[in-house]
């Protein structure tokens, strides 16, 4: 089981691994995206929410606190989901559904990130193919 872990830990991650890759090389236009929707200076904060997931998403992945790894990506997921993706504000139908599917998609994804957070803190020691332990416990 352990590999089976190992696979899902780096596929998991594999959608923060992209993510982080938007954030450095588009940097500029999520900036615009993200001060449009009232976060200001934006692209410190690009910059920062991807480096933020990229070092979560490698904690996971690789096994080095990854406990810690899976709280980071759900405390970055939760504030993201209301503050970038809040459907119910948008007026145009197209752009609502577009909204709610990402909106989902970061609570889907905090809820996950959640459940590892409280595997890895709690069993963290006994599952194999990581580097650390649980930082938590």
């Amino acid at each position: 089981m352990d590999i089976v872990i190992l696979i899902g830990r780096i596929l998991f991650g594999a959608i923060f691994f992209a993510g982080a890759a938007g954030h450095f090389t588009q940097t500029a236009a999520m900036a615009q995206f993200t001060e449009s929707k009232g976060i200001k200076p934006g692209k410190p904060a690009v910059l920062l929410s991807g480096a933020w997931m990229l070092v979560g998403a490698l904690m996971v992945a690789v096994g080095v606190w990854a406990d810690l790894g899976a709280l980071m990506l759900a405390v970055f997921l939760l504030p993201t989901a209301v503050l970038m993706h809040a459907f119910w504000k948008e007026q145009d139908p197209q752009a609502k559904a577009g909204e709610q599917m990402h909106f989902n998609k970061d609570l889907s994804l905090a809820g996950a990130a959640l459940a590892l957070f409280g595997l890895f803190a709690a069993f963290g020691d006994q599952i194999g193919l990581m580097v650390t332990g649980p930082l938590f416990s």
